[in-house]
C-alpha cells in the first residue's frame, strides 16, 4: 500500500496545532502571552514535530509522550527564531511571512517571550501524568536540553556570530551547522524514538538519519537564501551574503552545494535502511521533502 505523506502529515499537524493552541497561554501578563502565541501559532513548516511523530510511529511509541515532545521541540525552535531575529543577533524584520516578534511587540517583550517558550517546552515534557513514565519524561528532557544548549543550537549560534566576516574551513562550517541547525533536528528524531523502546540497531540508524537530515536542511537553507525571494521564503532572502556569513554556497558554489544536499539525502536513506524497523516511510518522505523544498 502506497504511503501518502500529505494525508499522514495533515492528520498529525492538526493534532500539533490544536495542542499548541491549548498549551501556549494567552493570559501571561503584559501581552507576554500574545507575543508567545504570535511566535508559535499559524506559521512554519512544523518539520521538527513531524520528525518526532514519524520516529515515534516507527518504534510504536507512546502517543501522548510523542505529542508533548513534538510541541516541546517546536517551542524551542520558535524561541530560537525570536531570539535569532533580535537586533543584537541577526536584526531581522520578517519571519514566517509576517513582522518578527520584536518588531510587533518590542525587544524586551520578544526576549521574554523567547525565555517563556523555552521554559514551557520543558514543562510540557514533564507533566503530572502517570500515562507517561518518569523515565520517558527524563529521557525527553535530557535529549532536548542537550540539543538546545551550548553543545547544540546555542553553541552553533555562538560560532555563527563569531564567524561573520571570517573564513571557515569546510569542517568548521559543517561543525557549526551540525550544532546550530542539525542538533535540534536530530534530537527531534531521537525524541520520537525515546517515546518507545527501540533496539540499539534501530537507534543507531535513526541517529545517523537525523544527523544527515539535519545537515541537509541547512545546506538547502543556504541554497534557498541565494535562489529564492523573500515572499517565497517567508523571511528575508540574501541576508547571509549581506551579513558576510560563511555558507555552503559561498564555500562550495551553488552546483556543489546542491550535489552535497543530494549526497546527504542518500546518507539519510541509507541510515534508515539499517534500522530494521518495519515502517519508516514517513521519515523517508520527510527527508525527500527537506532536500527538494522551495522555502
Amino acid at each position: 500500500m502506497s504511503f501518502q505523506l500529505k494525508e499522514w502529515s495533515s492528520e498529525r499537524l492538526e493534532q500539533v496545532e490544536q495542542a499548541l493552541s491549548a498549551w501556549v497561554p494567552s493570559d501571561a501578563p503584559a501581552r507576554l502571552g500574545d507575543a508567545m502565541r504570535y511566535a508559535v501559532l499559524d506559521g512554519g513548516k512544523r518539520l521538527r514535530p513531524l520528525l518526532v511523530l514519524g520516529a515515534s510511529d516507527a518504534v510504536g511509541g507512546n502517543g501522548g509522550a510523542a505529542l508533548r515532545a513534538a510541541c516541546a521541540v517546536e517551542l524551542i525552535h520558535a524561541y530560537s527564531l525570536v531570539h535569532d531575529d533580535l537586533p543584537c543577533m541577526d536584526n531581522d524584520v520578517l519571519r514566517r511571512g509576517k513582522p518578527t516578534v520584536h518588531v510587533a511587540f518590542g525587544e524586551a517583550t520578544a526576549l521574554l517571550a523567547g525565555d517563556a517558550l523555552q521554559a514551557l517546552a520543558f514543562q510540557l515534557l514533564a507533566p503530572d501524568d502517570a500515562r507517561i513514565p518518569d523515565r520517558t519524561q527524563a529521557r525527553l528532557c535530557r535529549l532536548l536540553a542537550l540539543a538546545a544548549g551550548g553543545a547544540g543550537m546555542a553553541g552553533g549560534q555562538a560560532i555563527d556570530l563569531a564567524a561573520v566576516g571570517k573564513s571557515l574551513t569546510e569542517d568548521e562550517l559543517r561543525h557549526m551547522h551540525r550544532l546550530k541547525t542539525g542538533a535540534l533536528l536530530q534530537a527531534s528524531v531521537m525524541m520520537g524514538a525515546a517515546c518507545g523502546e527501540a533496539p540499539a540497531q534501530a537507534l543507531a540508524g535513526l541517529e545517523g538519519y537525523g544527523r544527515a537530515l539535519g545537515l541537509a536542511f541547512q545546506v538547502v537553507d543556504d541554497i534557498l537564501d541565494v535562489t529564492a525571494d523573500s515572499a517565497t521564503l517567508g523571511k528575508t532572502a540574501g541576508k547571509d551574503a549581506a551579513q558576510d556569513k560563511p555558507t555552503y554556497v559561498s564555500m562550495l558554489g551553488l552546483d556543489r552545494a546542491r550535489a552535497y544536499a543530494a549526497e546527504l539525502l542518500e546518507q539519510a536513506r541509507a541510515a534508515l535502511a539499517t534500522t530494521g524497523l518495519a515502517d519508516t516511510r514517513a521519515l523517508l518522505e520527510l527527508a525527500e521533502t527537506v532536500v527538494h523544498r522551495e522555502n
